[in-house]
Formats: structure tokens, sequence, C-alpha cells
């Protein structure tokens, strides 16, 4: 694995390097690998310019976003296709970007449980989505199903309004037999969406969703939950806070989907009411940056060098050096806050802002696991006298899912292509080591 975020060497070292005289006279174990699984609705984003009367055609309010049937799909895909009106196919799908972009980072095993179209055929949707996900996403736990997976259009007017279609197809078909109860209780995490909470009309992907996280409620493996999508949370906030308190440890989320949640739109004040149900948020922002938020135990409060920010809550990052811990290991929790704005300012111009939350989710996924890897590799190490939720500090956690995060929206696809850079010759040595 490769450990999180660009830094001065000291911090770290290879958990393979140790003393030359005392490995002779030691057979040393080989290094515990880890992973992080997830379960999603397996999807292709399809991207086109298209013309009101292609709108209009279809029955699609222009702004809006509709679902249509496989029948519909294929005719829309069709003349797509024949106009050459298509600009982009991505691979797609929340825990599918945010379990790809974490292999990329971690250059190391995800596992992903979904379904997959049986048969498949050169150009089709579901070979698309598997030339797009990265090879060290371990794809063999999905579900072979009859027919195609989902699809997700958005249709870009002139005006530059986006007109989504989805059509379901079978993403939603996944069963609680393809879940598999040891690669959830030995992953490091199980990252899952709040669209899997959805399913209806005898699909059984949210009874999927529910087996796998009683899996790892009983093998204490974190759940991360991301909330996908502001209109879902809305309809009915006191069931989703319900759902959070019982089952999940960390929450991802941006600004409205905090205030869906919360019904504070300051994102601050949002992740600290999100804080009564769960140990970890991280909220993305927009253009005022994104902020982490957790627990840590007071006697190990470990105070910033940074400038003390103002906010509706003064000095909030005044611990932000602290470590992430589960509310239930301390016996004096506090709560910690950090804040980073967009990095470099954000890019000059931005392709598209899908998956930078998915990004940012990643990076801290990729911290999350590489706590594991370490505390299992090197347990004598004093960085785990203490044990915590991650590795790094909220500030260290905000920086790397910042950097992250800017990698996607600087791209048009929502997925990583690639890895950070060894070294970044735009940015100075402070952003990671001050």
């Amino acid at each position: 694995m490769k450990f999180p975020g660009q830094r001065k060497s000291k911090h770290y070292f290879p958990v393979k390097t140790r003393d030359p005289l005392l490995e002779q006279l030691t057979q040393q174990p080989q290094p515990f690998a880890t992973y992080i699984s997830g379960i999603d609705q397996t999807l292709v984003d399809i991207e086109a310019k298209v013309e009101d009367e292609l709108l209009s055609r279809y029955g699609l309010p222009k702004g809006n976003s509709t679902l249509i049937n496989d029948e519909q799909a294929h005719r829309l895909y069709t003349e797509l296709k024949i106009h050459g009106l298509i600009s982009d196919e991505f691979a797609g799908g929340t825990i599918g970007n945010t379990v790809h972009n974490y292999s990329i980072l971690a250059d190391d095993r995800s596992v992903l449980f979904g379904v997959m179209s049986q048969n498949i055929e050169v150009g089709s949707y579901a070979y698309r989505y598997l030339c797009n996900t990265s090879s060290k996403v371990d794809l063999n736990y999905l579900q072979p199903v009859d027919g195609p997976i989902g699809r997700c259009f958005t249709l870009i007017s002139d005006c530059g309004e986006r007109t989504f279609a989805i059509s379901k197809g079978a993403m939603d078909k996944l069963t609680p037999e393809y879940i598999d109860k040891d690669v959830i209780q030995g992953s490091s995490a199980l990252v899952l969406t709040a669209y899997l909470m959805r399913a209806s009309g005898g699909d059984r992907i949210t009874d999927a969703a529910m087996c796998a996280i009683e899996y790892a409620k009983a093998a204490e493996v974190p759940v991360v939950l991301t909330l996908g999508t502001r209109f879902l949370i809305e309809e009915d906030p006191q069931w989703w806070q319900n759902f959070i308190k019982e089952h999940v440890t960390i929450l991802a989320m941006n600004e409205d989907e905090g205030e869906a949640l919360t019904g504070s739109r300051d994102p601050l004040l949002a992740s600290e009411k999100a804080l009564e149900w769960c140990d970890m948020v991280l909220t993305t922002a927009g253009p005022i940056g994104l902020y982490t938020a957790g627990y840590t135990e007071d006697s190990e409060k470990r105070e910033t060098t940074h400038t003390l920010l103002p906010g509706a809550i003064p000095e909030f990052n005044r611990y932000e050096f602290s470590r992430p811990k589960l509310k239930v290991d301390c016996e004096t929790p506090i709560k910690v806050f950090a804040h980073i704005s967009p990095y470099m300012g954000g890019p000059e111009k931005i392709g598209n802002t899908n998956g930078a939350g998915d990004g940012a989710l990643s990076a801290l996924l990729h911290d999350l696991a590489a706590n594991t890897f370490h505390k299992t590799n090197v347990p004598g190490s004093s960085k785990h006298k203490r044990d915590g939720l991650c590795y790094s500090s909220f500030s260290q956690v905000c920086k790397y899912a910042n950097r992250v995060a800017y990698e996607v929206l600087a791209q048009h696809s929502p997925r990583l292509s690639r890895g950070l850079p060894e070294r970044e010759d735009s940015l100075e040595e402070s952003y990671w080591g001050r």
C-alpha cells in the first residue's frame, strides 16, 4: 500500500525496512494486506449535447431528472450514437467511483459488490464500465444478471442546462446471497450510498446492503455512508438520522445534503449536528472548501499551529492536529473540527463537478485503511499506543481529501486516471509539511 498524502519522508518509513542484523536472526512475516469493500448500483454515465426538440420528443422535462425504461433508454442511446451527439461515456456510481479512486491512490485492492451483465458485448454499457474501472478493484463478487446495467444520460442543452434521464436496468437486482461475509468482515471499511436504501418493485439491493451492514457491525468494521443527493434525504430526514445513529461510523455529505439532514445551512454547524449520530463527518462545501469533524480523547488533543478560524463555532479548528477516534473509545470525548479552502484556489477551468466528493471520500478511506495496515504490520509502533480511527490528524485528512478533489475537478472524468504525482512542482513544500 502507498501511504496517503505527499509528505516529508520523515513522517513515514517502509514497514519492510528493518535492522539488517535483526533481520538475519528473525524471520519476519509477510506484510498483512488491507482493502476496503463497497456496494453500488453499477451504472454508466453518458453525456451528450442535444436540442430541446429531442427532450420534448422523449418526454424529458428540461433541467429535471426522469426515470425511463429499458426500451426508451435503448432508443435514446441509439439515436445519440447515430447522430454523433455523445461526448463522453464514463463508468459511474458513487461507490464505484470511490473504490476505483481508492485503488488508484493506494495502489492496492478494493472489492466491489453489485451486478454485472452476464453476456457482455464489445462496446456495450457493461463493457464500458469494466474498461473504466481500475484492475486493482476486485470485481469477482459481482452478481451476474440478464439485461443491461444502469445508465444515466446527462443531456446538455445549448443554454448549458442539464437534463437527466436514468434507466435502472438491472442495477438494483443484487441479492444478499452475493454478499460475502468473510470479505466484508476482513475489510478496513464498508462504504455505501444512500441510494441503496430506496429499492422498490421486488429489487433486493436494500436487503443486500443491510446484510453487509450487519456483517460489518458484527466484526466492528467501520460503516461509511455517503448521502448522494439532498432530494432523497429531505423526503424523511428523521428516518436518515435514526439510520445513521444505528448503523454508520463515518458520514460523507455536501452542504446541501447536510442542510437536508440537519436543517442547518452552515456546513460547520451541519457537521457538528451530524456528530450526534456518528463518529466522523466529511463535508464538502464547493467553493468554500471542505470540513472534517469528529471526536478525540480530551487528554490526547493536539493544538494547531495554524491560524485559528472564525465561524459559527469560534476558533473551531483549535485542536485540528488531533487524530480522529471512535466516540466509544474516548473516556472524555471532545468534538474536533478542521477546514481547508480549495487547493490552489480551485482549478482555473472546472471540467465536471461530478465525482469531486467521491474523490475526497476516497482520500479519507485511504488514510483509514493505512491506519489498519500500519497497526497490523508494525504493532509495536508508538503510533498505536493510543488507537485512532485514521492514521493522520483531522487537518492532514482535510489536506489530502482537498488535493484529491482538485485532481478530479481538473479533469473531465469523475474517476482518477492516475495517482497523485510523486513530486508537485507547482506546489510549495509547506502545503503538506507545515
